[in-house]
Formats: C-alpha cells, sequence, structure tokens
C-alpha cells in the first residue's frame, strides 16, 4: 500500500470517479438508499456544499493517479444545536473493496475531524445488513447506539438502518449558538 496517496478530492480531478463509485453503489448495493444513478452534474452541487461548509472530501488514489475510494462529512441535522455532529461516509470502489482502503480512509477521516477541532460526535447510518462496514466501524471504536426496522424499500425487500457513533474529545470549548 506504499504507493498509496491520501488526497483532498478536488471536483476537476475527482468528481467523475466518485460519480462512478456512487452509482455503482446504487446500483449494486443498499450502501446508498437511492434507485436511480446521480447525474453528472448533481457532482457540482455536492462538491460546492462540501466547499461551502468547509468540509473534507479525502481520497485515497494509487500511483497512477486513479482515485480508489474516498470519505467525506457533513452536517447529521440542520438545526443548530446538532453543529457539533457529523454524519460521515466512506466508499471503496467495487474492484478495490478488501484491501483495507476503507479503514484507511476512516483513519484519515477521523484524524481530520480531530484536527480540525469542531467535530464532537461522528455518526454513520449503515444497511443493517452491510456486515462488512459495520465491522469495520466496530474496529475503530464506534459503538452501535440505534437501529431503524424497515426503514427503507429497496431491491424488493425492507431494508434496516443501524447507526455507529464514534465520541472525540473536540471541541475543547463547545459554545451554544
Amino acid at each position: 500500500m506504499n504507493d498509496l496517496h491520501l488526497v483532498p478530492c478536488t471536483p476537476e480531478r475527482h468528481a467523475g470517479a466518485i460519480l462512478d463509485i456512487f452509482n455503482h453503489a446504487i446500483a449494486t448495493s443498499t450502501a446508498l438508499y437511492d434507485y436511480h444513478p446521480r447525474p453528472p452534474e448533481q457532482m457540482a452541487a455536492w462538491f460546492a456544499s462540501k466547499h461551502t461548509g468547509n468540509l473534507p472530501v479525502l481520497g485515497l488514489e494509487d500511483a497512477a493517479g486513479t482515485l480508489l475510494g474516498f470519505a467525506s462529512y457533513g452536517p447529521f441535522r440542520p438545526q443548530p444545536a446538532y453543529k457539533y455532529t457529523m454524519e460521515h461516509s466512506v466508499y471503496v470502489h467495487h474492484t478495490q473493496r478488501g484491501r483495507g482502503l476503507g479503514r484507511q480512509l476512516m483513519h484519515a477521516l477521523i484524524d481530520e475531524a480531530r484536527t480540525r477541532g469542531n467535530v464532537h460526535a461522528l455518526v454513520g447510518a449503515i444497511d443493517a445488513a452491510n456486515t462488512g462496514s459495520r465491522a469495520l466501524h466496530e474496529k475503530l471504536g464506534f459503538a452501535l447506539v440505534g437501529s431503524l426496522p424497515q426503514v427503507a424499500f429497496k431491491f424488493g425487500g425492507w431494508l434496516d438502518l443501524v447507526f455507529y457513533q464514534l465520541l472525540l474529545e473536540t471541541p475543547l470549548q463547545p459554545v451554544d449558538g
């Protein structure tokens, strides 16, 4: 894995690769509860919201500059009292799974949240049947904090959603407002 590089993702370099990863997950898995592929123009808005919110999008590239996976976080809920809680996501290209890339991306994302100092809770919303993602989160110290049975319907069946949470020591001096 020495030939892998952690990079900040940009729309110019990575929008197409991220879109491919998203759309493959939509079409073949319950990692995303969408029915239809996302159109390319949706990536501009996605990156704009990350930029406006000063939110990280971290990517893992190989020596040739090919994006193998990415991780990011964004607001958990829109109300201001949730400002220290972020919902994260991590996606690895389907041909690269099982190599530990998700773990590497999650470590980088957790480190980024700690460095920024403005995140207290990272929350992952995971399809209950996604045992790989659940195991990864547990190995990283996330706790299972909730379950919502049958909240989604995809591929002809009801899906259960589980929530995993990691509490950080930051921010050091949280404030209201």
